[in-house]
């Protein structure tokens, strides 16, 4: 379950805020360019992410003003505005002192605090950022104004879309369930004209000359692949600020909490606590059901906003009440579809086609995926490689299909509930071949 949204005051802006967990030392989670902290929790790798740094702080988490859930109107911000916000959050949850940890574009900020007000800042993280964003002869790390207009058009050209996920996630730009998400997160963060300013302003932040001025403990985290921002930029820091410590990470995504984060967590965690917590997986076997919307896009394009807006509702409130009935747990919604689980195979099976013949009133078809297997449970959401497989066999579904895994088929028998073998299929990165059948119940 997403924490509570707050606000706080900053002059006249309201500064919309999170806190998780119960640790003894706060943490504040100062994310780049754009944001939404309630979208964040729509995505089970950033859900994990958070989840993780609140296992060992109080996590504070924040939109700046202009963006996410903070106050829009209002002009964009400055980097000493961007620090009366977070000072304003923390006052607002009585913290005296916080760590604070800048991703990207949350850095430059992030260490302008940690020198202004060394006396509230207990330690400073930085990840995949820089001390400037575009190139000069003393500084050959970052992009050329060539390179960034080169982004800026594609803001301007792209908003809406996929927009640089190739350079921030290359390692999910094939995964269409996350890049479905990520348009939509960005949708939710910023609007275009607000995404390209921030952008055009982000390319003047140069904080070389405040880097020797930071004296609190400081810990800077690069992937030396980051196709982003380059590694160089992180070196250069470590060697200007006096006894920060420098750890290079392998991988080349941008963004943290896509890729292997497990490494960079653990040095988190130990940066700020001296020790690294065992973290047992809560895991269970459970049956996994995904549905979605056949044709979505163009159908709410025919349809326009409002109609389709209660088409939606009117399928969203059939597949709980049939997850009612059957039993099952909705973890979250896809936007046009569930993610479901189930303790009972069968019921899952049962659930999904009683969904599938249900919403033909509706004059809709639904396509549904199953699998039986391990999950990790991470708060209110799941992970693992069985959700993966359960997305990939709905991925084969047509329209009206529920397909499911041979697990699932070989742990029903008995049952009544029938099956046709569709045959053996690849699934996009899962090893090996996976008999799939449809179900008839």
């Amino acid at each position: 379950m997403a924490p509570e949204t707050k606000y706080a005051k900053s002059g006249g802006v309201s500064i919309a805020y999170q806190v998780l967990g119960s640790g003894s030392l706060d943490l504040v989670y100062v994310m780049g360019w754009v944001s939404n902290i309630e979208y964040y929790w729509q995505e089970p790798a950033m859900n994990h992410f958070l989840q993780r740094l609140s296992s060992f702080s109080r996590l504070i988490i924040f939109d700046k003003r202009g963006t996410g859930l903070s106050d829009r109107a209002v002009n964009l911000p400055t980097l000493e505005q961007r620090m009366d916000d977070v000072r304003a959050v923390m006052d607002s949850v009585g913290s005296e002192k916080a760590a604070l940890f800048g991703v990207s574009e949350g850095g430059p900020m992030s260490a302008l605090f940690a020198a202004t007000y060394p006396e509230r800042t207990a330690a400073l993280i930085m990840y995949g950022t820089y001390a400037k964003r575009e190139w000069s002869p003393d500084y050959p790390w970052a992009p050329t104004p060539e390179q960034r207009q080169v982004f800026f058009e594609a803001i301007k050209s792209g908003w809406g879309g996929v927009v640089d996920l190739d350079t921030l996630a290359p390692s999910l730009i094939n995964d269409e369930r996350f890049k479905k998400w990520w348009s939509s997160y960005l949708r939710q963060s910023a609007s275009p004209a607000d995404a390209l300013t921030l952008a055009k302003m982000n390319a003047e932040i140069d904080i070389r000359h405040i880097l020797p001025s930071i004296r609190v403990q400081t810990l800077i985290l690069h992937r030396t692949g980051d196709l982003d921002i380059s590694v160089g930029g992180s070196r250069y820091m470590a060697a200007q600020i006096p006894n920060a410590k420098l750890v290079e990470l392998p991988g080349n995504d941008h963004l943290p909490w896509v890729g292997d984060t497990e490494g960079m967590l653990n040095e988190i965690e130990i940066f700020l606590t001296g020790e690294l917590q065992m973290h047992e997986p809560n895991r269970v076997l459970a049956t996994c059901l995904f549905t979605d919307i056949v044709g979505s896009t163009e159908l709410a394009q025919s349809l326009g906003d409002n109609r389709w807006r209660n088409l939606l509702q009117s399928h969203n409130n059939m597949v709980r009440n049939q997850l009612l009935r059957h039993k099952g747990r909705e973890i979250k919604t896809t936007g046009d579809g569930f993610l479901a689980t189930f303790d009972g195979p069968a019921r899952a099976a049962r659930c999904a086609c009683a969904i599938r013949d249900e919403v033909h009133v509706l004059g809709i078809e639904i396509r549904a995926g199953l699998h039986t297997g391990e999950c990790e449970i991470i708060g209110n959401d799941i992970s693992g490689i069985s959700v993966h497989i359960a997305a990939r066999i709905m991925s084969k579904a047509v329209a009206g299909e529920v397909l499911c895994s041979g697990t699932l088929k070989d742990l029903v028998a008995g049952s009544g509930i029938k099956f046709e073998k569709k045959g053996p299929f690849s699934l996009k990165g899962i090893p090996g071949e996976w008999d799939i059948y449809s179900v008839f119940s």
